[in-house]
């Protein structure tokens, strides 16, 4: 059987270092019914610290990195360009191509390089976010294409996604209408847990004895105009659970706001042509 020589593959099974300090993180966790294994606190907009990088990838036309904890994103724009399909080819609109995928070394055991369905799911979702932030009839008959890494998942991936597609986007010098953040929490009963880890995703630290009032929460906002192009939830939530989840996203979004937009200023001053003295 002939190899491929110019991808050097890993073991087909192997595990993180990380699965063995799952049951450490457990117990640190419910120790305190407010302490977060991160050191954060419960019930509060309190999300993690970002690095975000734009420009990385010199042959995108736009990229950007993002890292909040150890959840580790890139992402790369091509296009505006001539659309693949004639039959799918809009007159008066571009068309915007989103797709999105989890490196195998990504998870906690290690994935395929082909797409599976929870992949392609989530390149809807992005999708759906990210469409109402472009303005798409300035591309007529072309097409955008947005292509999204998951280098390693510690949580909320898919609002940190839509936070760094629309940095590339920026970054790809695409006009806009806003740029588009996303949040999300995980609701565990009366309190919440915002821009959760990959264990308190999953329901490792679950505190409380409740099964009420238990479901994630990912929203994309637009932080200029103050309007929602994205909502994803997952569970059982009530309706002022529900209402009371999208405001606290929203709060984090501002949050996250000011950082994004000194990360962008940075790239375009690095792109700028220097002064003439």
């Amino acid at each position: 059987m002939p190899t491929d020589t110019k991808r050097v593959r890993g073991p087909e099974v192997s595990q993180s270092p990380s699965l063995f300090l799952c049951k450490n993180a457990v117990k640190k966790s419910t120790a305190s019914n407010d302490a977060r294994v991160d050191g954060r606190q419960r019930g509060q907009v309190d999300v993690r610290s970002v690095f975000v990088r734009c420009g990385l990838i010199s042959q995108a036309k736009g990229s950007a990195y993002i890292e909040a904890g150890n959840t580790k994103l890139i992402c790369c724009v091509y296009g505006p360009r001539e659309t693949e399909r004639k039959d799918e080819t809009d007159m008066k609109s571009g068309r915007l191509i989103t797709d999105m995928r989890f490196a195998p070394f990504s998870c906690r055991e290690r994935g395929s390089w082909i797409q599976g369905s929870d992949e392609k799911d989530l390149s809807l979702m992005l999708l759906e976010s990210l469409r109402p932030g472009v303005c798409l009839q300035k591309y007529p008959r072309s097409q955008i294409e947005v292509n999204v890494m998951v280098l390693e998942n510690d949580g909320a991936v898919l609002a940190h996604a839509v936070t760094c597609a629309s940095m590339a986007l920026v970054d790809a010098g695409i006009e806009m209408y806003d740029l588009v953040l996303g949040c999300s929490i995980r609701q565990e009963g009366a309190t919440y847990l915002i821009d959760p880890t990959f264990l308190e995703e999953n329901g490792y630290n679950l505190a409380s004895g409740s099964r009420e009032n238990l479901g994630s929460l990912t929203v994309a906002f637009l932080p200029s105009l103050n309007q929602i192009s994205g909502l994803q939830s997952d569970g059982e939530m009530g309706e002022d659970t529900l209402t009371g989840g999208v405001r606290t996203c929203i709060e984090g979004c501002f949050k996250l706001y000011p950082v994004i937009q000194q990360a962008l200023s940075k790239a375009v001053r690095r792109k700028a042509p220097p002064s003439e003295s």
